[in-house]
Parts: C-alpha cells; structure tokens; sequence
C-alpha cells in the first residue's frame, strides 16, 4: 500500500494548490513538495482522474491480514480508501457540484450530525433562564455574567502557560509523549476560530491563540487541552511517532483538513479535555490556580462552571445555524441571529462564528459530534470515568490509529 500511500499525499498537496486551507499539515519528504510543487497548478480534473484510478487500484488489494497487526492493518486500509473518497468529494465541490450540509459532511468527514429544533435548544434556555435571573435576554444575561471572568490581556499568557503546562503534566502522566516533543504559542488577530495548532512535523506544534474578542477563563483548560495536550500537537506526535516514522506509513505526514481525519482529531481534542480534567478535578485546579493567576475570585469558580455546562449544551445550535444557512434555508443576518438567539453567542461573537461556517462549511460537526463519537466509543470500550486508567488506555490508542469515524459507531 505504501506506492499507493505515497499517490494519495501527493494528491493532496496537488490539491492543496487549489485550496489554501486543504493541507493542514505535511512533514514528509522535501523531495516531495518539490516534485508536486514543479508540475505547477494541476488541473482539477486531472488530480480528480488520478485520485479515481488510486482509488480503484486500492479496492483491489483489500488485505487478508493476520496475526497482531491485522486490525491495524485493515484499519489503514480502509483509512486510504475513506481519504481518497473524500478528496474526490472535494474536488467535486471546488468544481461546482452542490451538495446538502449533510451530504457535504458525508462525503467529507465520513459522519453526519444530529438534527435538533427549536424545541430541543428551548428546553435548555429555560434552564439557563433560571440560572441567571435578571432583566433582559438570557444572551445578555450571560455575557454580563462572563464579564466577570474575562482574562484580561497582560495576565494572558501566564494564564496559558500554566493551564499548557498542567494539561502536558496529566498527559505526560498516562502518554508516552516523544523525548523531543514541544510547542510555542503566539497570540493574533483578524482569524475566524479562536484557536489553532498548526503541526511542523518533529514533534513540534505553533499553537495559536486568537484575541479579536475577550478570552474568557475557561478558554485556558479548553484551548490548552485542544490544541495542546492530549489533543491536536499530542494526536499529530503520536501519530508521527507510531504510524510515520516507526511503520513508514507516508499518508499520516500529510494531514487534509477536509477529510474524515478532521472529525477523530476534533472529536479527539475536545473529549480529551474531560479525560485529563475529570469530573471536578478542573474546577478543583482551575480555583487554586488559574482564577488567582487571572486576577478572579476563586470563591466563583463552581458557579462559572455550572453555568458554563449548561451553555456547553448549546453547542448543536451552531450546527443547526449552519445547516440551514449553508443549505439556503436562511440568510447570513438569520444566521447570526439563531446563533445570538440559540447558541447564545454576542452578536460580535455570532458574526465571526458565521465567519467560520462561510470559510469551513460543515467542519463544524466536527467539534461537537465528533466529541460525542469518541466519547461514546472510549465508554463502550470501558474507558468509563470510574475507570480512569481504561479510558487514558483507549483514548491513546485511539490517537494513534488510523481509526475512521464511521468506526467508532
């Protein structure tokens, strides 16, 4: 499969010519940069032919493996056959084919989210309607309340540090990171996600930390863990680590952010902040040291959180929003105002998440369904909060496994 392999990674950065967003990550050989890099912008048809042949050729050689590696094996085949489905989706969709919100996510991230009405979010609302007596909305009823818990700008990178550091030293704790393994962390502006870790290959990350809008306390444990430890720099080393460099497996050194690769790294990122932070660990941790590193009271740490949970449950309203703006059920101005009216987002906030959904489309189940995807598959593998050492076992294998989305159901 490696021949096989080695077609596919240049595809995508052939690709990636076309879509300056395609290739997330490549760390492979220069050599091959180079060479794709000398054919010029190939025709899409072209890569897309290419693509199709790879694809048949591969369906061809289904392995009959056994022995210990034979799960994996066939997991790594069945990866190859997903990623280069999809990128003939998206070669599909840069030449003008329309598809559905469910259909593009489909074809691209091998999942499909839940739907969810007005109903299901007004429940929760009521809720937090509760939670937060006062005038007004319960949008503005909540963003007084966050105001609160702003970490204000010259206390910002302590703050990060010290929440990095711990999500490293948990993580370090059950993960065998790579001796070389580091990061660095830049703050900018005008981005349309809040942050990003952009893997150089080596086992090291650049994270970055958006400040367009007030960070408020809980980004630090979230972004952290996220970006950090044990999500995005942590899946990506692991899988330099295990399936790159120790298998010689070359379709892992090139990530294709629109890919079902997408949904096991998101879904990954954001179940792991719950595995390193357990239960009430994090408010535990984050009373003692974050809110007097933040300048906040740590008296106020729990009903932050308590708040917070129920807001986090939220978060399809965003995939909802975007379902219909993106299928021409809604306009841009609905967009926003479902997001300020469901999802709780200022208008400020609402505008730049509709941003996001205008520049990555349906990657947004990726964050909220693809957490409840690995949070479903660690539990039903054991990995259950009251087996702690189970789940940090399942969680880590999963990281560094070729696993597909459609596998963890």
């Amino acid at each position: 499969m490696n021949r096989i392999a080695t077609s596919y990674v240049k595809l995508v950065l052939a690709l990636g010519q076309h879509d300056p967003d395609y290739v997330d990550a490549y760390y492979g050989p220069l050599e091959t940069r180079i060479e794709v890099d000398s054919q010029g912008l190939r025709p899409l048809a072209e890569i897309r032919s290419q693509a199709a042949g790879l694809l048949a050729e591969l369906q061809g050689q289904r392995p009959d493996a056994a022995g210990p590696d034979a799960e994996l094996i066939r997991l790594r085949y069945e990866y190859l056959n997903r990623q280069l489905e999809s990128l003939i989706a998206r070669i599909d969709q840069l030449s003008g084919q329309k598809m559905t919100f469910d259909e593009e996510s489909k074809a691209l991230y091998d999942a499909v989210a839940p739907h969810y009405d007005e109903a299901h979010f007004q429940k929760i609302l009521a809720q937090l309607e509760a939670a937060l007596p006062g005038e007004g909305p319960v949008v503005d009823r909540l963003d007084r309340f966050r105001q609160s818990f702003v970490i204000q700008r010259d206390r910002l990178d302590a703050v990060f540090r010290a929440a990095i550091d711990e999500c490293r030293k948990r993580t370090a704790q059950h993960v065998e990171l790579p001796a070389e393994e580091s990061f660095e962390i830049e703050y900018v502006r005008g981005k349309p996600w809040s942050g990003y870790n952009w893997y150089k290959g080596g086992y090291h990350s650049l994270i970055q930390v958006n400040t367009d809008l007030p960070i408020f306390i809980d980004r630090a444990i979230d972004l952290a863990c996220h970006e950090g430890y044990p999500g995005h720099h942590v899946y990506n080393a692991l899988l330099e680590k295990n399936l790159v460099r120790g298998r010689g497996w070359p379709e892992l050194s090139v990530y294709a952010l629109f890919s079902p690769q997408s949904l096991i790294a998101e879904g990954t990122a954001n179940f792991g902040i719950e595995v390193a932070f357990p239960g009430p660990e994090r408010i535990a941790y984050e009373r003692e040291k974050l809110f007097p590193l933040a300048g906040l009271d740590p008296a106020q740490a729990e009903r932050y959180y308590t708040v917070q949970a129920l807001a986090q449950q939220l978060t399809y309203a965003g995939n909802e929003a975007a379902r219909r703006y993106l299928d021409g059920e809604i306009t841009r101005e609905q967009a926003v105002d479902w997001m300020n009216k469901y999802a709780l987002y200022t208008r400020d906030r609402a505008d730049q998440r509709v941003r996001f959904v205008e520049r990555y489309r349906s990657y947004v189940i990726n964050y909220n369904w693809g957490q409840d995807l690995v949070k479903q598959y660690v539990e039903r593998k054991g990995g259950t909060p009251d087996n702690p050492e189970k789940r940090w076992q399942i969680f880590e294998e999963l990281l560094a496994s070729p696993r597909l989305p459609s596998g963890l159901r």
